[in-house]
């Protein structure tokens, strides 16, 4: 299935290649290089690219593209799925999923490939699975190994292998027995110049990361499950309980895992946590312009909403930006044009604005149309969609332990159109 992977860095490097079958040379990377080309945006480039004798699936994450090679037609999404889990492996072991960490820990990368895929098929991709057959670095093992010349992998099979919970492993002991979920959502929306929204969607996920000894069967209601569209499950959640109650029943794996992810697509359940007021001018035969925008808060439950960036891509024909914001700090590139203003944290009762004038060509046409604006905000312990979990109850061991539940909204692609 997958004969080839390529890590490519944000300059267009190719700094790690594994192949499975069969070696695949590195010039096959040249079609996924001139579609990053006519991508206006590094998300942008297309996750399959069809090639003669290939197909490459690529992902990108941390800022670096996880580019696989096919021969033969799969079911993309499997591929994609398989990268992800790749990554968040790395993300497992090393802290981070960077450059550096790789290359820094490049045996261990090998060693984990080697174990994942079987062959170019997907064998072991559980945390817990991997953990048991190839230790996580630490910097005692790598000075050990370096100078006995032993590596990372385990001398035994793991336990939970052959189980029926392949996702969890045998003899968990822990003296702190604790749960955590966080719910976590990511708002999509485009606003058009009048403040009405044209779309909005929500991505959401539900991360837990949960050390609970022996061998635990854990129950997570929600006051309002039926808000859930489009849920992918953790393989451990019981599916059929799910369709049945809309209760989540699962054994979980030890440590973190993502135990579900969900969108919610129906409009009227969308609610937009931010509003802006903007005036962005620019006359015909005038040498300047006018930039005035204000943020404030909208249907946040009474929650701060922190972190707040905007962004704003201005027409070529401007040459410098003279702007006074009430809070936070601009910068603006005269060379690739972008505004940035850090706001950081909103306050109510005196709303951040950003007000003053730009600077155009001496002759230049009035720009044919008004930039877009990007934010970026977070809003801690709320999610938007107002989903809520009920109760998470414990049961086939004795002892109590100490749950956790955290919200958080953050914004994804947040565009308002002047």
């Amino acid at each position: 299935m997958i004969h080839s992977l390529f890590l490519i860095n944000a300059s267009g490097d190719i700094f790690l290649e594994k192949h499975w079958k069969s070696v695949v040379s590195r010039s096959v990377c040249d079609y996924f290089f001139e579609a990053q080309e006519r991508a206006t945006e590094p998300e942008n480039v297309p996750p399959v690219i069809p090639t003669p004798h290939h197909y490459l699936i690529s992902v990108l994450r941390h800022r670096i593209y996880f580019v696989a090679v096919i021969q033969s037609e799969v079911p993309p999404l499997f591929v994609i799925e398989f990268l992800h889990r790749v990554v968040d492996t790395f993300q497992d072991y090393f802290g981070v999923c960077t450059e550096a960490a790789i290359k820094d820990n490049v045996v261990v990368v090998y060693e984990l490939l080697e174990e994942m895929l079987d062959n170019g098929f997907p064998l072991a991709t559980e945390s817990n699975i991997l953990k048991e057959l190839i230790k996580p670095p630490t910097i005692l093992r790598t000075m050990v190994n370096t100078i006995t010349g032993s590596t990372n992998v385990g001398e035994q099979l793991p336990t939970g292998q052959l189980s029926v919970v392949p996702w969890r492993r045998t003899g968990v002991k822990y003296t702190n027995n604790e749960a955590y979920f966080d719910v976590v959502e990511e708002i999509d929306a485009i606003i058009d110049k009048s403040g009405s929204t044209i779309t909005a969607e929500i991505q959401g996920v539900i991360d837990a990361c949960v050390k609970l000894t022996g061998m635990p069967d854990l129950t997570l209601s929600f006051m309002n499950p039926r808000l859930l569209d489009d849920v992918s499950f953790h393989p451990c959640v019981r599916f059929k309980r799910w369709e049945a109650e809309r209760i989540l029943s699962f054994i979980p794996p030890d440590g973190n895992f993502r135990l579900l992810s969900y969108h919610v697509s129906s409009q009227n359940l969308v609610a937009i946590p931010v509003y802006v007021k903007h005036n962005i001018t620019f006359r015909e035969g005038s040498s300047q312009g006018r930039f005035d925008l204000t943020l404030g808060p909208k249907q946040t439950m009474g929650k701060a909403v922190e972190s707040v960036l905007v962004s704003s891509q201005l027409p070529r024909g401007v040459l410098n930006a003279n702007l006074n914001p009430s809070q936070g700090t601009y910068t603006f590139d005269p060379v690739t044009k972008l505004l940035t203003w850090d706001v950081g944290k909103i306050n109510p009762q005196k709303l951040p604005s950003l007000k003053g004038t730009m600077s155009l060509q001496a002759g230049a046409s009035k720009p044919d149309e008004n930039p877009t604006i990007n934010i970026q905000f977070k809003i801690q312990q709320m999610a938007i969609s107002g989903l809520k979990v009920n109760r998470l109850d414990m049961y086939g061991e004795k002892y109590k332990p100490f749950k956790g539940i955290k919200y958080m909204t953050k914004a994804g692609k947040f565009q308002v159109r002047t």
